[in-house]
């Protein structure tokens, strides 16, 4: 094996040859246990401030998913673009490009990073209300969210670091990097929430310390790479082309997930409505959505990078093929999960509220939203599909009118009209399945035209 050669496999998956199955379900799992574990230490925030400093405290947590996933979401949005650039050039044995890709990436991601910490420290007060977060929680809510804004660039960090290692099909030890700092964050949540009465500030700190750590771990396992992703920190610099390129790639994703997080905030407006209860009780059903969706994460991140390698080689049927297995293993995966959830629910959400009034409305969100939640992994692999053959924007729009126009359309319109707890949470499932009747058409187009090509 020449030294070239060498260089681009180490450690790396073979995507382009064999069966994808097996393969697909083994890089996914390690990035579904990596989500999950994640986003069980973020849940354990809620739990921990739920049981030991109120109600308020956990709708003052709670409340701030939807902004905190509006900044966040958006530069893992970017992140894809780093995935997808250095799998192609992988898939076209570039060696000196992956090389520059990794250092443009972490460079970009430090910047990044700074700038989003700096922005979200001044704006978070009015952010909170914006989307009308109840006065009675506005403080604590502000809080908590410069605190965690503090940590937003290791988070950051984290997020490009582990996308580079995943390029390669190294998903098991980003996993273990959050299983090891989610501990931390656990013991220190019970320390300063417990101990030392902290409250929202507390879960605030754990969660700012378990970003550093991960973010360290990350650059540390870059740093001793033996491949073509090593990252030297000398090298660090903004390649013009690079860059431009994994912003035209994840520049959409990350366009999406902002749009969407913004139709996701207008939700949380028309929750908040409904006073301090609700936005708890709402807040702790959310927890097994995102349980849900880190495993459509981690076959998006496996179709992107499947795909975006197989497309770069010309293999075209074979992209066709890997679509499919990931579709069918994420729904599965999903309806799995929710099973989980529901047959055991007044036990999952008796882990965030002992009240029977929040525990009301957490029910009525997962009867209505978590049931149907599958419904999100089509549309989802079916765009990440469509980025790694290259076409970014499709997927954006068809998500952006899907899931945002129509959202806030409902906000304006039937939530108007009916202005009920249920009403609100109907807008999920609708606005899945108008999703995915225009996603599955346009990946259909997509794939005559590439046979024609």
């Amino acid at each position: 094996m020449n030294e070239k050669n060498k260089d681009i496999s180490e450690n790396r998956v073979d995507m382009l040859n064999g069966p994808v199955a097996l393969k697909i379900l083994m890089f996914a799992l390690p990035i579904a246990v990596s989500g999950i574990l994640q986003q069980l230490f973020n849940a354990a925030d809620v739990a921990v401030v739920g049981k030991f400093a109120g109600g308020n405290a956990l709708a003052a947590v709670g409340g701030n998913s939807p902004v905190i996933n509006l900044f966040i979401g958006a530069f893992t949005g970017l992140s894809v673009g780093t995935n997808i650039v250095i799998a192609q050039m992988l898939g076209r044995k570039d060696v000196k490009g992956v090389e520059r890709a990794v250092h443009t990436s972490m460079l970009f991601a430090v910047y990044s990073g700074i700038i989003l910490m700096i922005v979200g420290m001044i704006l978070a007060p009015k952010l909170l209300l914006v989307i009308g977060v109840p006065e009675d929680i506005i403080r604590p809510a502000s809080l908590y969210l410069r605190i965690y804004f503090l940590g937003a660039p290791f988070a950051i960090v984290y997020n490009f670091g582990a996308a580079v290692l995943r390029s390669v099909g190294d998903t098991k030890r980003p996993m273990i990097c959050l299983f090891c700092t989610g501990i931390v964050n656990l013991f220190l949540n019970l320390l300063f929430v417990i101990q030392f009465n902290l409250g929202v500030a507390g879960v605030g700190i754990s969660t700012t310390v378990a970003n550093i750590l991960s973010a360290g771990a990350i650059v540390v396992l870059l740093c001793k790479e033996k491949s073509a992703v090593k990252l030297e920190i000398s090298k660090l610099k903004m390649h013009r082309s690079i860059l431009i390129k994994i912003i035209q790639i994840g520049g959409p994703a990350a366009i999406q997930s902002m749009v969407f997080s913004i139709a996701n905030v207008s939700i949380q407006g028309g929750i908040n409505s409904f006073g301090s209860k609700t936005i708890a009780g709402s807040a702790a059903a959310l927890n097994f959505e995102v349980f849900d969706f880190y495993m459509i994460t981690a076959f998006n991140q496996a179709t992107v990078t499947f795909i975006g390698q197989n497309y770069a080689a010309g293999k075209t049927e074979r992209c066709r093929k890997i679509t499919y297995i990931c579709v069918a293993e994420a729904v599965v995966g999903v309806l799995m999960m929710i099973a989980t959830f529901f047959a055991a629910k007044t036990f999952w959400i008796g882990l965030f509220t002992s009240e029977d009034g929040i525990m009301s409305f957490a029910f009525t969100r997962m009867k209505y939203v978590l049931t149907v939640h599958f419904l999100c992994a089509i549309y989802e692999i079916l765009g990440s599909s469509l980025r790694g053959k290259g076409y970014a924007m499709t997927p954006t729009v068809i998500t952006v009118i899907g899931s945002v126009v129509f959202r806030v359309f409902w906000l304006m319109t039937i939530f108007k009209v009916s202005h009920t707890y249920v009403t609100l949470l109907l807008v999920y499932p609708a606005s899945w399945m108008i999703t995915n009747i225009m996603m599955i058409t346009a990946s259909a187009i997509v794939h005559k035209k590439s046979l024609k090509a």
